[in-house]
């Protein structure tokens, strides 16, 4: 199995390119929403043109239609990511209106929650098993907390799924065996900061995948 890679919190052109030349499959830009990777629709769109050879994903948390027709209209991604509290009604009508392909983010901590993210095998296009963060925190992924990957290995998943949470290039061959993902997802684990990458550690993390 040829697992695909999705970079997370892209913040610079230069990341952006680093990630690309490194084969990353999806790219992730966070747009107007509580974090330290935040960018403006603009800055997104600035560093994320259509013509990037990956599938550009406009990460968002509990967004309304006028930041999604502004997302739509000045980035035109090809994913939208809902990483809030969007319910699989909500989720639906997000794709049907803005005729766009969705990634729902569910964080993870106990069986009852990939239970719980069942609800949206049918509205959206992939769902992303993501840590739950810290209790009280607004901030939404990023955080380098890992899901006990047997919690997922365990449950019944769609046949297109990501895993996320505290993945680097020294525990994502471990992760890819235990859950058996088509997707990983990383953001903190190839950075030096918040929202600046490290082109080692993407260079590390791309060849621990393709040699896990």
């Amino acid at each position: 199995m040829n697992t695909l890679v999705k970079i997370c919190g892209l913040t610079r052109k230069d990341d952006v390119s680093c990630a690309l030349d490194n084969g990353a499959a999806f790219l992730g830009f966070i747009i107007e929403c509580p974090s330290k990777r935040r960018l403006s629709v603009a800055q997104a769109a600035a560093i994320a043109p259509a013509t990037l050879a990956a599938q550009r994903v406009a990460v968002t948390v509990n967004p309304d239609d006028a930041l999604l027709a502004r997302i739509m209209d000045e980035m035109t991604p090809d994913y939208i990511q809902l990483h809030g509290d969007e319910t699989p009604a909500r989720t639906a009508e997000i794709a049907r209106n803005f005729k766009v392909k969705i990634i729902k983010a569910v964080g993870i901590a106990s069986d009852d929650d990939m239970k719980d993210a069942e609800a949206y095998a049918g509205v959206a296009d992939f769902i992303l098993y993501d840590a739950k963060p810290p209790k009280g925190e607004k901030v939404r992924g990023g955080h380098g907390i890992a899901i006990d990957w047997n919690v997922i290995a365990r449950a019944p998943t769609p046949k297109t799924f990501a895993v996320a949470g505290g993945l680097n290039p020294e525990n994502v061959a471990e992760a890819m065996t235990a859950t058996r993902a088509p997707i990983v997802d990383v953001s903190s684990g190839v950075e030096l900061s918040a929202g600046v990458k490290d082109a080692q550690k993407i260079t590390a993390f791309m060849d621990a995948v393709r040699n896990g």
